[in-house]
């Protein structure tokens, strides 16, 4: 408890980053060496014992880089968070072969299906889904891993600390990933994220996992910042393709015409037919008729109606509806998924 108390009185000190904490170790040789070369607060010393208090109530484990939870993968990169807050199954950063799943908030239901599909086959050969539990790409991430049997499935690194539950619309995916699963941060228990915290959680995601697949994502968006990271980290990176139309398809589509990315077709590509292609189906997400048949191709409600074997006012109802929940939008030749 000591040697904690003495790192994260270091760490948690202003201006006080992995680089800096890396090059004063390297200096003073240790922990305890560097704090008598330091002048701290009595009040930074209480913060960092309410701090540890919490963790403890909140079953919260601090694990360090000297640690055998700590993930393999990310302790061989350089300036590296010297300690992680863990909460869940801590038994899941054990697993060196896991990959990270990243892509927009303002996925399209398609790609969220595609991307849950993928993950859920990489849980059923025991290798964690690590993404960052925003909306869209990271929930449907995280919840397709979430599908198999098992309690070491998915990663979820925040950009606050473990007990911040953001967004607040996935409060219920976060005690999910409690049960079946292990959250994670390099920030204090009970830290709000400022926006350059972001851009250190997309570095810890690169770095646990093994390789990446990028789906729908914009061209400066946060999770190509990921990819970068990732590539920088030796990852092997997968990209999902899109629509050239879509702007959602800059990103990946830019990674696969340039070589950084592999293209990714779905879990095949990772997984032999004779392991994974034979698994009973499992419904689409969406588990609606309708909207499992709409697309990037506009349908007109006659053709849905023929396809799916409804009348034209049941069709007519049942688009409106999914107009309302901003999964489809009409345009001149019919109807297209969001």
């Amino acid at each position: 408890m000591k040697d904690l108390f003495e790192r994260l009185l270091i760490l948690r000190s202003p201006k006080i980053g992995p680089a800096s904490y890396n090059n004063l170790l390297q200096q003073f040789g240790s922990d305890a060496a560097i704090l008598e070369h330091m002048n701290i607060s009595n009040d930074l010393r209480d913060s960092v014992s309410r701090e540890i208090d919490l963790a403890n109530r909140m079953n919260v484990r601090f694990i360090c880089d000297t640690d055998e939870l700590y993930p393999a993968n990310l302790r061989q990169i350089k300036n590296h968070p010297p300690i992680l807050t863990a909460r869940g199954n801590v038994e899941t950063l054990r697993c060196c072969e896991s990959v990270a799943i990243v892509g927009t908030r303002h996925a399209t239901a398609i790609g969220m299906n595609f991307v849950a599909d993928i993950a859920r086959a990489f849980a059923e050969h025991n290798m964690p889904v690590v993404s960052g539990m925003a909306m869209g790409t990271d929930a449907a991430a995280h919840r397709g891993a979430l599908r198999t049997g098992g309690d070491t499935n998915t990663i979820a690194v925040l950009a606050g600390g473990v007990d911040y539950i953001w967004p607040t619309e996935n409060e219920g995916l976060y005690y999910e990933i409690l049960e079946r699963g292990v959250v994670v941060s390099d920030m204090p228990v009970g830290f709000v994220p400022k926006g350059t915290n972001f851009v250190q959680r997309n570095r810890i995601i690169a770095g646990i996992g093994s390789k990446l697949i990028l789906s729908e994502a914009d061209s400066n968006s946060g999770s190509m910042k990921t990819a970068e990271f990732a590539r920088a980290y030796g990852r092997t990176i997968y990209a999902i393709p899109s629509h050239p139309a879509d702007s959602r398809a800059v990103g990946p589509n830019t990674l696969i015409r340039s070589g950084v990315a592999i293209l990714c077709m779905g879990a095949e590509d990772f997984f032999t037919e004779k392991n994974y292609g034979n698994k009973p189906e499992t419904k689409s997400e969406s588990e609606n008729p309708i909207l499992d048949k709409i697309g990037t191709v506009p349908l007109s409600e006659s053709v849905l109606a023929e396809i799916v074997g409804k009348t034209i006012p049941e069709i007519k109802r049942d688009l409106v509806m999914l107009e309302l929940q901003g999964l489809i939008r009409k345009c001149d030749s019919g109807y297209v998924r969001v």
